[in-house]
């Protein structure tokens, strides 16, 4: 069993932190995609496969969302 909390984010949703040991059991990294199922006993989580190439694809796009600016000044200095 795993615990966590709800954190509070700016615009008033939330955002749950799933233990790193979670992540590693269920093979899940960072940008992957699950299911919330609610239940009359709870929730169910439930990860969403997709082939590798999407998995690449929805990772990448995480670490362009996160590195955005530093990304564009670096396009910037190579186009010279």
């Amino acid at each position: 069993m795993f615990k966590t909390i709800i954190h509070g984010l700016e615009d008033g949703s939330g955002a749950v932190l799933l233990p790193r040991e979670m992540l590693d059991s269920l093979n899940l990294q960072v940008g992957d995609e699950f299911q919330i199922i609610e239940t009359d006993d709870g929730l169910i989580l439930r990860p969403v496969r997709h082939d590798n190439r999407q998995r690449q694809m929805n990772a990448a796009r995480v670490v362009m969302d996160k590195y955005e600016a530093e990304l564009r000044k670096l396009a910037t200095v190579a186009n010279g």
